[in-house]
């Protein structure tokens, strides 16, 4: 079985991102259905560093296409929130995703 690298995190960040977007969802939304600690994209993928532990690739996949198919079932984003104005707060930490996203990319360039 394939070791969890940072080859893998970079590539699973990317696909997070691109499937959020094509599915109008945020990282919030993945935060919830996957009951991570926070939306940030780290803690996201310490989920699914969980998941890949057990079984690889597959399992992550698995997981993935779980929570797709949970939103194609509900095609409202907002009914699985629950009413907690705290948890329901915009979490700082998103936007400073995006920015560091932005520097990177600046420095490569």
């Amino acid at each position: 079985m394939t070791k969890w690298s940072n080859q893998i995190e970079e590539e699973l960040t990317l696909l997070l991102k691109e499937w959020l977007k094509s599915q109008g969802r945020t990282q919030a939304d993945l935060k919830k259905i996957l009951k991570a600690d926070s939306s940030r994209i780290q803690s996201l993928l310490q989920v699914l560093k969980k998941d890949f532990s057990k079984k690889g690739l597959p399992e992550v996949a698995a997981r993935l296409c779980m929570v797709e198919e949970s939103w194609t079932n509900n095609n409202n984003p907002h009914i699985e929130q629950e009413i907690n104005p705290v948890e329901d707060s915009i979490d700082p930490c998103d936007q400073l995703d995006l920015l560091m996203d932005e520097i990177r990319e600046d420095c490569e360039s």
